[in-house]
């Protein structure tokens, strides 16, 4: 088993701020000095260098923290094998999942509660970043499975499908765009409202406009903004064009508040998908957790 000692090591090094480390194990930062100074002392080397406000890891850091990843990845392994053989041992597992953020918002909560009703077990970590971003946190080490949205390919990287999403075009009730049908020739002359760069949901858009000869350079954007949320009350509030997630205006929708404006021959249908590290695809407890959201959601849609 891994020391409390390594593990606040592991934190600190992962996030590289004592303050974010102190955060999320619950500790104060005083604690923290006082374990990662123990480890200095025992292995008669620094482990990080002081930069100001700023850390970095030492070379020996460096060599600690691949080495108790590689630990840490053993150590889960052995638990996986030894609940094949008795199912009464149940250790408290972390999972650490990185989601995009209409994932984080409109998908994952109701399938998470479900999951840890049956996995008392488990501690579930969530990091709601866009989809570039969640996908330099899966190689980075910082989570154990991502949700995303279709991106490049990387082939250190494998992907599972999981749901589909429709984008769709819509403006607020007051706009003057209520009832009109568009063209994709048209959309350069439409203030439009987007969001920021390495989210999924401006990726399907950029590729689809770009495959019927609009740049998305082309287009009078108003205003970018980083989330689903931020740019869903934009909309509201405003009278411009903007793409947002079917499943994260159903409400809106349905109340009358956001219109769809139809774009003639423009669908835009995004999938999601699970994204794990090459060679991990036979960790039980992230294909288990996997298992359960396909299953989850193959019921309800």
């Amino acid at each position: 088993m891994l020391s409390s000692r390594h593990l606040i090591f592991m934190e600190v090094a992962r996030l590289l701020s004592f303050t974010k480390a102190s955060q999320t194990l619950f500790l104060s930062q005083s604690a923290i000095s006082k374990h990662i100074k123990s480890l200095e002392y025992f292995y008669k080397t620094g482990l990080f260098e002081r930069h100001g406000n700023h850390i970095s890891l030492t070379k020996a850091g460096q060599a600690l923290y691949s080495k108790l990843l590689d630990a840490g990845q053993l150590q889960e392994e052995l638990h996986q094998e030894l609940q094949q053989i008795n199912e009464k041992f149940l250790p408290l597992t972390k999972l650490a999942i990185g989601s995009s953020t209409t994932i984080s918002l409109y998908v994952l909560p109701s399938a998470l509660s479900a999951y840890l009703r049956e996995h008392d077990n488990i501690q579930v970590d969530v990091l709601n970043r866009n989809s570039d971003a969640i996908q330099n946190a899966l190689l980075a080490h910082e989570i154990d499975v991502g949700i995303v949205e279709g991106l490049t390919r990387m082939n250190t990287v494998t992907y599972t499908p999981f749901i589909t999403d429709d984008v769709l075009a819509v403006c607020s009730a007051r706009s003057p765009l209520q009832g009109r049908a568009l063209t994709v020739a048209e959309l350069p002359t439409i203030p439009v409202a987007l969001r920021e760069n390495g989210s999924g949901t401006l990726a399907i858009i950029e590729d689809e406009l770009s495959k019927r000869g609009i740049p998305l350079s082309s287009l009078r954007v108003l205003i970018r903004l980083g989330g689903t949320e931020a740019l869903k009350n934009f909309t509201l509030a405003d009278t411009c064009l903007a793409f947002l997630p079917k499943r994260a205006i159903i409400k809106e929708l349905a109340l009358g508040e956001l219109v769809v404006v139809p774009i003639q021959d423009l669908t835009l249908r995004r999938t999601f998908y699970f994204i794990q590290r090459k060679g991990t695809e036979g960790n039980r407890l992230v294909g288990t957790f996997i298992q359960f959201l396909k299953h989850h959601y193959s019921t309800r849609e």
